[in-house]
């Protein structure tokens, strides 16, 4: 009879062999294989207790709170072993069953809702998320999966961060994908909880690790996939298929692919990839701006909490439309009951500057990527992102109309436009000091006697008079703000509660106009100018 070692041996020969190819390749294309946090998934996993049968799977999930399932991204069985365990877990209907996955970004919720609420296609879906931009791989096995979440499920959620491609950050995802599925048990507490993250986040120390100090109640197994030791060994088994081994008492690991057949389609993926010939893809340069105006700002894009930072910025990022989305633009402008008019405003500023940013949808729209447009939309985003989105804002932050028919909003609504001004402004230099300052005017006098004026004038204009006044008013003042900065009157910790402010209460838009004036004249008293 032949031994472990010789059956292991006979097994793997001729796909070790073929995997060595496949192997050279992909470290040719993908260094990150040597990185530390992949070194250590794969130092945790290489033996494994007993072999574990369908049924001891079956229980071992049905007595789990959450479940998080390794995934291979470019192997789509993992994501069809994936579907197949949230459809068994579901007809148990002991519990309802709800999904988390690490393919989509925690900050296009929204768009997700939508197409669970069958408001929108999956056609729609797959480019607002920008699936084959961000994520690459194969749609259909992933779309099978959310579409059996759908169908037995009460849930979909999108647990991952930005940056993806920075494992200097990947720590960052780790925290932050805890702090989604902690806040999904709460949202559903009954639930069986299925989470598909990258198989190397699942090592002990990593999302594991960080999720039970979130969850301390919950039962977390861990349900990995094809892992390579553990498949080697196995192979030594005398069973002619080990369809899976109990790695410890919450670890399981599943086989339903070969190593030959992982790496074959990750290679396969790295070749389509360098083969691709598209259009511009504005979002990375959007997302660098925000990035580094929130570093100025010294804002913690990852931080859990709010007050003096912004909960979660990264889960805010903006969808960004490129020239060859100008039909989507349209639809979802139009969903939100945008008249003919207007939509045909906000679009002509975009030809005219080359890009905008529309709070209405928290989403960009560009034709022509030019730096000092895209850097004061930049930070218009963030001065939105810090008041709270996905607050809309009222008045004049949805339609671009103001109030007439009520003073009080009116006058609201002239500040909060001033203040947005000049935090887009002030932005804009920092992130592009080339830019000039507004010409010089004998005729503006910066005070709050004079302020006043001008927002009652605005009040009674129409809409393009009160957004030049407002405009005018909110880059001079952001060039005066960005002059003290210069000259070390203000610091960037200063700055960041100007964007925090949360202007949408009544009359405190007005006062820190008016803080800000003030601020600004004893600045320039003492000879304060860039």
């Amino acid at each position: 009879m032949a031994s472990t070692a010789n059956l292991r041996s006979r097994r793997s020969a001729a796909q070790l062999h073929a995997l060595a190819g496949v192997e050279r390749e992909i470290r040719a294309q993908d260094s990150h294989g040597r990185r530390k946090y992949l070194r250590e998934f794969a130092q945790a996993f290489t033996d494994y207790a007993s072999i574990a049968d369908r049924q001891q799977i079956q229980t071992a999930v049905s007595a789990a709170d959450i479940v998080l399932i390794g995934d291979y991204h470019a192997l789509p069985a993992a994501q069809r072993y994936a579907a197949s365990l949230i459809e068994q877990r579901a007809l148990a209907g002991d519990r309802p069953v709800v999904l988390g996955v690490e393919t989509i970004f925690a900050r296009d919720q929204h768009i997700l809702d939508e197409w669970w609420r069958r408001e929108i296609d999956e056609n729609e879906l797959r480019q607002r998320i920008r699936y084959d931009l961000d994520w690459g791989y194969d749609w259909t096995p992933f779309h099978e999966l959310l579409v059996a979440a759908r169908d037995h499920g009460e849930g979909v959620y999108g647990l991952d961060c930005m940056p993806r491609e920075n494992l200097r950050k990947i720590g960052a995802r780790d925290r932050h994908a805890a702090a989604k599925i902690a806040e999904i048990r709460e949202r559903h507490p009954g639930a069986a909880i299925f989470v598909l993250f990258g198989e190397s986040h699942l090592a002990p120390e990593h999302l594991p690790r960080v999720l039970r100090e979130h969850t301390p109640a919950a039962k977390i197994l861990t349900v990995l996939q094809n892992v390579d030791a553990l498949y080697w060994r196995a192979a030594g088994e005398r069973a002619d298929k080990v369809e899976a081994v109990r790695v410890q008492d919450d670890v399981l690991c599943v086989f339903n692919a070969t190593p030959l057949e992982k790496y074959e389609s990750y290679r396969l993926f790295l070749d389509q990839w360098s083969r691709c010939d598209s259009g511009p893809d504005y979002a990375p340069s959007i997302y660098n701006l925000v990035g580094s105006l929130a570093s100025f700002l010294e804002i913690n894009r990852y931080s859990p909490h709010n007050g003096t930072q912004p909960k979660f910025l990264v889960d805010m990022l903006p969808e960004v439309h490129g020239k060859s989305s100008d039909a989507m633009v349209r639809r979802l402008l139009s969903r939100k009951a945008i008249s003919g008019q207007q939509l045909e405003s906000m679009l002509a500023s975009v030809e005219e500057r080359g890009s905008a940013y529309f709070p209405e949808l928290n989403a960009f729209c560009i034709r022509e990527f030019q730096l000092v447009h895209a850097a004061e939309d930049a930070a218009r985003f963030v001065h939105h992102a810090c008041r709270g989105l996905p607050n809309r804002l009222n008045g004049h932050g949805i339609t671009g109309t103001h109030e007439k028919n009520n003073a009080t909003a009116a006058m609201d609504a002239f500040y909060i436009r001033v203040i947005e001004n000049a935090a887009a402004y002030f932005g804009s230099r920092v992130l592009y000091p080339a830019r000039l300052a507004p010409d010089a005017d004998a005729a503006f006098t910066l005070s709050r006697a004079a302020c006043e004026r001008a927002a009652l004038a605005a009040i009674r204009a129409d809409d393009e008079k009160f957004d030049s006044i407002t405009r005018e008013w909110g880059y001079r003042m952001g060039s005066m703000i960005y002059d003290a900065y210069l000259a070390g009157r203000v610091k960037p910790r200063g700055l960041r509660r100007l964007f925090l402010a949360h202007l949408n209460e009544p009359g405190l838009a007005r006062k820190v106009c008016v803080a800000v004036i003030a601020r600004l004249r004893s600045a320039a008293s003492r000879g304060v100018h860039a």
